[in-house]
């Protein structure tokens, strides 16, 4: 019985002693990746780095030293490294296998991270959202849209489909349409929209203002106008030109179209 007392309290000590520096390694580790996390996007080399990189680094980094102290108080319990790789290994083949999506969206992550078609901050459209891009994660990409909804995009599926961006040139341009009856004499339409829209404060007139009949609808003849403009300015030159010239039009006798139908009755 002495002898049983004796190993037990051996074990004891042993035990207690591991898991004591299985938790001050807990403790420490955690602190010190905290901190790193902290300081290590905000490093004067990072200055230069653009934002969307920062953030893939930074969240690769954190999972990675995590991924580290896990491993580190595994040995520290005495654990035997080499069942320690067997088990990672063999669960990795099973979560790659139950999570084939989830590596698909990091795989999608990893593309966005090289080619780069948009960073944070850009106004994109993909999927059937549009939106101005707050964070690219590794699995996922954050969306906030017009309206303030936040909206989370799998990397695999934007790697997948069609990504617009509407951000990441200087200039676009504004296409309006505006439909005038067969009655008004297009040529002036024409004119008009062409001077109103020269005269705009945000339209670029270094590029060619376009104002030319493309279409002739059911109901109305259908002028197009072409201005071009800085892309923080496109909405307000669109707003802008659509109520200016629909005006103008009608104060210089140019009637502007509406769908209608003309039925004629005969009597027999």
């Amino acid at each position: 019985m002495q002898n049983f007392l004796t190993w037990l309290v051996g074990v004891a000590q042993n035990v207690g002693l591991k898991l004591l520096a299985a938790i001050l390694t807990w403790i420490i580790g955690s602190l010190i990746i905290k901190l790193i996390i902290k300081i290590f996007p905000n490093g004067k080399k990072f200055d230069k780095m653009d934002q969307t990189v920062k953030s893939f680094l930074n969240s690769f980094v954190s999972i990675g030293l995590w991924v580290i102290l896990i491993v580190c108080i595994v040995a520290i319990l005495g654990v035997p490294m080499a069942s320690v790789i067997a088990a990672i290994a063999s669960c990795g083949v099973a979560i790659g296998l139950a999570m084939q999506g989830s590596l698909s969206n990091l795989a999608g992550g990893i593309m966005l991270l090289l080619f780069r078609p948009f960073s944070v901050g850009e106004f994109i459209e993909t999927s059937g959202v549009s939106g101005t891009v707050r964070e690219i994660g590794i699995f996922y990409t954050l969306l906030i849209t017009g309206d303030n909804k936040h909206v989370t995009i799998p990397n695999g599926a934007m790697m997948n489909n069609t990504v617009i961006n509407y951000s990441r040139e200087d200039l676009r341009r504004v296409d309006m349409d505006f439909g005038i009856t067969y009655e008004s004499d297009s040529e002036k339409a024409c004119e008009i929209a062409k001077r109103v829209a020269a005269a705009h404060a945000n339209v670029k007139t270094d590029k060619d203002v376009f104002a030319r009949v493309t279409n002739l609808g059911d109901s109305a003849v259908i002028v197009t106008v072409r201005v071009w403009a800085e892309a923080g300015n496109y909405w307000g030159v669109k707003f802008d030109l659509t109520t200016e010239i629909r005006k103008a039009l009608e104060a210089e006798g140019v009637s502007c179209a509406y769908p209608h139908m003309d039925v004629t009755i005969l009597n027999k």
